[in-house]
């Protein structure tokens, strides 16, 4: 199998339609070639993340939880938050992740996604 590479342009695009896509390149769904145990030999490239389509409403309600495993460990970060902090890529990556099979290729196929501006 040869590699290929893919680009998909956010410009004006929801979040969650952008991290389908996305998904469905890094497993390799759209190659005749499929193979649930195998990592896809594609890059995939997203531009223009920072022109996504995010309502207001959207932006103040969606919550990112992580806990440290201490009692009162709790941390809730809004999106504005992690735009605001890390920024739109890390937006992405982490619906890009949410949507990609919990195993040991999962981080195999994540390191085959770049960002560009």
């Amino acid at each position: 199998m040869e590699h290929t590479a893919h680009t998909i342009d956010a410009t004006d695009r929801p979040i969650g339609r952008v991290a389908t896509e996305a998904a469905v390149i890094l497993l390799g769904k759209n190659t005749p070639h499929f193979a649930k145990n195998i990592v896809a030999p594609v890059t995939l490239t997203i531009e223009n993340a920072d022109k996504l389509k995010i309502s207001e409403k959207k932006r103040s309600q969606k919550e990112y939880q992580r806990y440290s495993g201490y009692p009162g460990g709790l941390k809730i970060a809004s999106l504005q938050d992690l735009i605001d902090k890390k920024g739109y890529d890390e937006v992405l990556r982490k619906a890009i992740y949410g949507m990609l099979p919990s195993n040991k290729l999962r981080a195999q196929r994540m390191k085959l996604l770049e960002f560009t501006k």
